[in-house]
């Protein structure tokens, strides 16, 4: 008996709900709550960052210039990317086509990987270049000590949340190769589209905050 339980697929429904459409909108709305918590958080370093800037706009000019910006955009488009495949997954899983979905979901995870892999690179470079707040900070600009402490503090949370991310997508590779119908039916799928897109949206505007600022003139 226990062999046949551990055999057994996933049950998509879940107490207390009576049928999957219902608990599907209400794992929706809960990852919408879930995502408009992160972006108060999100939005509350954007807000300080912001003040700072318009305090210091010298200092984070010349902060954003010494960010990479070639790094910078590789990761944007690795993530413009990912979100077209992660779409695509999450429109092929209800449509029964298991192979298309899990296909697009081990695509998002290798970008998502990609996206890591360089990310830590970019980290690599900044502390062989002294651009770590703190003794032996390169930049002697007023306020561009201060742009790299929000620059560390907001790529960091988005690396965390991306990584976070990376595991949840696997996790429905790993369940759908197994059982290919759990994918059709339960609402993880779309639940992690959503989280994804969030991801996503972060970086976008990390991107305009922190590479763009000091490339003009």
């Amino acid at each position: 008996m226990t062999a046949s339980t551990a055999s057994s697929p996933p049950v998509a429904l879940h107490e207390p709900w009576e049928d999957l459409s219902r608990q599907r909108q209400a794992a929706t709305m809960g990852m919408w709550i879930f995502l408009l918590s992160e972006m108060l958080l999100f939005g509350g370093l954007f807000a300080a960052y912001t003040v700072c800037r318009s305090l210091n706009p010298m200092g984070f000019r010349a902060g954003s210039h010494e960010a990479d910006l070639v790094y910078g955009t590789i990761n944007t488009v690795l993530l413009i990317t990912s979100s077209l495949t992660m779409t695509l997954a999450v429109r092929a899983a209800p449509a029964r086509l298991h192979k298309v979905a899990l296909g697009f979901l081990a695509a998002t995870v290798a970008l998502g990987l990609a996206f890591l892999a360089v990310k830590g690179m970019e980290y690599h470079e900044d502390l062989t270049k002294s651009l770590f707040p703190g003794p032996g900070f390169k930049l002697p600009q007023q306020g561009a000590e201060q742009f790299f402490s929000f620059y560390w503090v907001m790529t960091g949370l988005h690396m965390l949340h991306m990584t976070a991310g990376v595991i949840a997508v696997s996790r429905l590779i790993v369940v759908g190769r197994r059982y290919p119908e759990w994918l059709e039916t339960s609402p993880a799928v779309e639940a992690t589209g959503l989280y994804w897109s969030l991801v996503d949206v972060i970086w976008m505007i990390l991107y305009v905050l922190i590479y763009l600022p000091g490339r003009g003139g």
